[in-house]
C-alpha cells in the first residue's frame, strides 16, 4: 500500500507522539519530600505543576530532621534541607546528592533576636546569657558563627533547645536572652513582637538550600530529578517576581498572617547557584565547625554530598543570576 506525501507525515506524527507518551508514561513516580508545603505551593502557584510527564508525590514533614530521616531511609528520592540539616544528614551516613542549590538573600533570612526592650546590641553582648534555638539548625549555626566572630565560645552562653514554636513564647516571656533562628519565625517576632535584631545571618551565612537526592533516585530517576530541579529554578525566579501571589498562596496553608508572608516574600530574592568548588567548601566549614563543637563525632567530608553533573541542564538559570 503507497500513503501520500502529508499521509506519511501525519503518521509519522503520530508514531512520535505516541511514543513520546509511552515514554512519559514508563517514567516512575518522583517522591518529593515536602516542608510545611513550602515546594509544592511554590510549584503550584508559578504552574510549574502543569504538563509534567511523570507522577509527583509529596510527602510532608514538619521540620528538616524527619525530612533528612526519610532521604536517609531511601522514603522519598528529594527534598530540601538548608546548610546545617543537611550536613547531619551526611553525618548520620544518608546516601544522597545536591543536585541543586538555591541562594536566599534577604532581610532577616536568619537573624538573632532579641526583646524589643533588652539591653543587647551586639553579639558581644550574649556572653552569659540565654540563648533559644533548634538544635542541629540553621538558627544553632548562626548563634556559632556570631559568637565565635566576637571572640566568644559556645561555653560562654547557655543554649536551650526548642521548636521554633516554643521558643517564641521563651523570648517573649523572658525566659531566653536571645532568639537565633530564620524566616519567617524572624518576620513575625521583628513585626509582632517588635523584636530586635542583635546579628543577621546574611555576612556569616551562605543561606543555601540544598535539594539533595538519593543516590539510588539519581541512578534510576535521572530524566524526572533533571526535569524536577529546572522546574523549581523557574519557580523561584517566578516568585521573585511575584512575591504578593506567592505570598497569599503560603497564607492559605501555613496559617501565619498574610501579611508576614508578604513581608518574607518582598524582602527575599531567591536565585538558583551552580554546585561548584566554592559551595562544596563553604560546606565543609560548617560540618567542620560542628565537629569541633562536639555536635558531630566524626570528620564528614562534604564533597561526597555533591552531583555536579546537575549543573549542565541547569547551567542556563544559574549562569542568568549572575
Amino acid at each position: 500500500m503507497r500513503f501520500t506525501q502529508p499521509f506519511k507525515h501525519l503518521l509519522l506524527a503520530s508514531a512520535l507522539t505516541f511514543g513520546a507518551a509511552s515514554h512519559a508514561a514508563d517514567l516512575q513516580p518522583l517522591l518529593v519530600a515536602n516542608q510545611k508545603s513550602t515546594i509544592k505551593v511554590l510549584l503550584e502557584v508559578s504552574g510549574e505543576l502543569a504538563d509534567v510527564p511523570y507522577e509527583i508525590q509529596f510527602s510532608e514533614f514538619p521540620a528538616a530532621a524527619p525530612l533528612g530521616e526519610a532521604l536517609n531511609a531511601g522514603a522519598v528520592d528529594i527534598g530540601a534541607l538548608g546548610d546545617a540539616p543537611y550536613v547531619f544528614a551526611l553525618g548520620a551516613g544518608a546516601p544522597l546528592k545536591v543536585v541543586s542549590i538555591i541562594h536566599a538573600e534577604g532581610r532577616y533570612t536568619t537573624a538573632i533576636l532579641a526583646p524589643k526592650d533588652s539591653p543587647l546590641t551586639t553579639a558581644a553582648d550574649l556572653k552569659g546569657k540565654r540563648i533559644v534555638t533548634t538544635r542541629g539548625s540553621i538558627g544553632h549555626f548562626l548563634a556559632i558563627k556570631a559568637l565565635r566572630s566576637v571572640g566568644l565560645t559556645t561555653q560562654d552562653v547557655q543554649f536551650i533547645y526548642l521548636l521554633p514554636s516554643e521558643s517564641r513564647l521563651l523570648l517573649d516571656n523572658g525566659s531566653a536572652d536571645a532568639w537565633a533562628t530564620w524566616d519567617p519565625y524572624t518576620t513575625i517576632a521583628t513585626t509582632q513582637s517588635q523584636a530586635k535584631v542583635l546579628v543577621s545571618g546574611d555576612s556569616l551565612l551562605t543561606n543555601h538550600l540544598y535539594l539533595a537526592a538519593t543516590s539510588q533516585a539519581i541512578a534510576g530517576k535521572r530524566q524526572q530529578l533533571d526535569d524536577f530541579v529546572a522546574r523549581v529554578d523557574r519557580a523561584y525566579r517566578w516568585s521573585n517576581a511575584h512575591p504578593d501571589a506567592y505570598a497569599a498562596a503560603l497564607a492559605k496553608v501555613t496559617g501565619l498572617p498574610l501579611a508576614v508572608h508578604i513581608a518574607v516574600a518582598k524582602a527575599t530574592h531567591m536565585q538558583p547557584v551552580a554546585i561548584d568548588d566554592a559551595v562544596i567548601s563553604g560546606l565543609q566549614t560548617t560540618a567542620d565547625i560542628y565537629q569541633e563543637e562536639g555536635l558531630l563525632t566524626r570528620h564528614i567530608d562534604v564533597s561526597q554530598g555533591f552531583d555536579k553533573s546537575f549543573n549542565a541542564k541547569r547551567a542556563p538559570l544559574t549562569q542568568a543570576s549572575r
